[in-house]
């Protein structure tokens, strides 16, 4: 049902795809928060890059998250642009957000958590909208090899005469090996510039516990009804420390 609305509701738009806050691998798919948080005292850091094919233009990003507690996570993104029209480039507004898990998953329903975000406006014209302030619903549910979920998040821009941003994405994540995992996710929007669904874009991708701390992800994003941008190239490589100890089990022979 959720598809078929956004199919229906999805029209054309020329304005800027701003990058916003975005989940730190593996927290997510690409665009789709997890549930789950990093543990108390943990640092994640994460260096990205992709390529937006009509238009054209490049954005590489930072990710950095610190974990409060066991359910509190902080969130921070930092995207910058090169190659936009007329060679246009600089930052994106700086955007940061705190997580917090109010439920975890049980035996018949999903672990639910709430996330609250604001954007500084320190970007440039082109790629800011003075700042924001948002919230929203992430929902995560484990059922064997398969991890889905779904996030409901709303922004309200502070730069006058645009609209408030509506983001409704669902991803999954299936277990190949111990170490990679297969990416899916389907991203609905309607950005601050218009006043119905501007993109509705499918991301398939791959993701791989180089080490058991550092992981790594490629992807490709494909927008459904022949929007801006039409093709999405990504990477990103991530890394959380410290890095847990696993239990040494111990064998005993008699």
């Amino acid at each position: 049902m959720l598809l078929i609305i956004l199919l229906i509701t999805v029209s054309s738009a020329e304005a800027f795809d701003e990058k916003g806050l975005q989940p730190l691998s593996p927290f997510g798919i690409f665009s789709t928060f997890s549930a789950e948080t990093l543990k108390q005292n943990q640092v994640g850091f994460e260096l990205g890059a992709e390529k937006s094919v009509d238009p054209n233009f490049y954005r590489a990003f930072f990710q950095f998250a610190y974990g409060l507690h066991d359910r509190f996570e902080i969130d921070m993104t930092l995207p910058y642009v090169l190659g936009y029209q007329n060679g246009a480039y600089g930052m994106e507004d700086f955007n940061l957000g705190i997580k917090h898990r109010i439920l975890d998953e049980g035996t018949y329903t999903p672990a639910i958590a709430y996330m609250l975000t604001v954007s500084a406006p320190s970007g440039r014209d082109e790629f800011s909208t003075n700042g924001s302030v948002g919230g929203g619903l992430i929902l995560t549910e484990k059922i064997g090899p398969f991890k889905g979920h779904l996030n409901a998040l709303y922004s309200k821009p502070q730069e006058e005469g645009l609209k408030p941003e509506y983001l409704l994405n669902m991803g999954a994540e299936l277990a190949i090996t111990h170490d990679s995992k297969f990416l899916t996710e389907l991203v609905g929007r309607k950005n601050y510039y218009k006043p119905t669904l501007d993109l509705l874009e499918w991301r398939v991708g791959y993701r791989i516990a180089t080490t058991d701390n550092i992981f790594t992800t490629i992807g490709a994003g494909f927008n459904i009804k022949e929007r801006a941008p039409a093709l999405r190239l990504m990477f990103s490589v991530s890394i959380i420390l410290p890095k847990e100890k696993k239990p040494v089990e111990k064998i005993y022979e008699e």
